[in-house]
């Protein structure tokens, strides 16, 4: 595969393109990194698509990456879902670069590890034109997730900057892209999960339960719908779980 260094707009992007590809239109993955992480974490996903045909993008979230602004962990930890909905945001603008560079054929796939897996969840809200998600140890009960990240940071001594009226209105904002609310999102989309059952930063049990809510949904479609759990894997995709989920995502790419 061949790495390619990018920005795209003020999005620095790896673009990766399979080896013997010059140009034209490919299958085509975005993939988002998670909390703390950038772009170049996530090559290895990169290779197995590329070896399959697949175009990957991989670019760093606001606050990551290229996109550091020398803050702590806890500084950007306050800013989770600042960067999620940026990220959510953006999304739109690398499709539109896609299709005005002519390099993907057909909607793109759209997945992440962690807050990416996280993102790619609250896209499926607001993108309709996703053709196929891969959720790594993401969850998508965002209201929850923010009263639960909250309660943390406060039982941790953090005085956060909100008032009550403030938290009412994030939690609202967050409410519009929760897909655990808005199921009907999902649209019969291919959807890969794949979670450790003793993850301890990003829950197993909402994304247990959003799976089995779907299955009712995708009851005439059930090849579309996806779920590796590991019993003893924690807040770590296996290597079993990345192979599992490149494999499928080109197989519905190339559908």
């Amino acid at each position: 595969m061949r790495v390619e260094n990018e920005a795209w707009g003020h999005i620095p992007v790896l673009h990766i393109i399979p080896d013997g590809h010059d140009g034209g239109p490919l299958p085509t993955v975005i993939f988002l990194h998670g909390h703390m992480s950038a772009k170049e974490h996530n090559l290895h996903y990169a290779w197995q698509w590329a070896k399959r045909g697949v175009r990957v993008i991989l670019p760093d979230a606001l606050l990551h990456g290229e996109r550091d602004q020398s803050l702590d962990e806890v500084q950007i930890s306050l800013r989770f879902w600042e960067i999620v909905l940026t990220s959510i945001e953006e999304l739109g603008f690398l499709q539109d670069e896609l299709h005005k560079r002519q390099l993907t054929s057909g909607e793109p796939a759209v997945g992440g590890t962690s807050m990416g897996g996280i993102t790619t969840l609250g896209a499926l809200t607001a993108h309709p034109w996703i053709k196929a998600a891969a959720v790594m140890m993401g969850s998508g009960n965002y209201v929850e997730l923010a009263k639960a990240q909250m309660r943390q940071y406060e039982s941790r001594g953090f005085d956060l900057p909100l008032t009550e009226e403030e938290r009412e209105r994030m939690l609202q904002a967050l409410s519009r892209f929760d897909i655990s609310l808005n199921r009907q999102a999902f649209g019969g989309r291919p959807v890969f999960f794949w979670h450790g059952v003793k993850d301890p930063t990003v829950p197993f049990e909402p994304t247990n339960r959003l799976f089995h809510a779907l299955q009712q949904d995708y009851a005439a479609y059930p090849e579309r719908l996806m779920f590796l759990k590991e019993t003893e894997a924690a807040h770590a995709v296996s290597r079993k779980g990345m192979l599992s989920v490149t494999g499928w995502i080109a197989d519905r790419l190339n559908e």
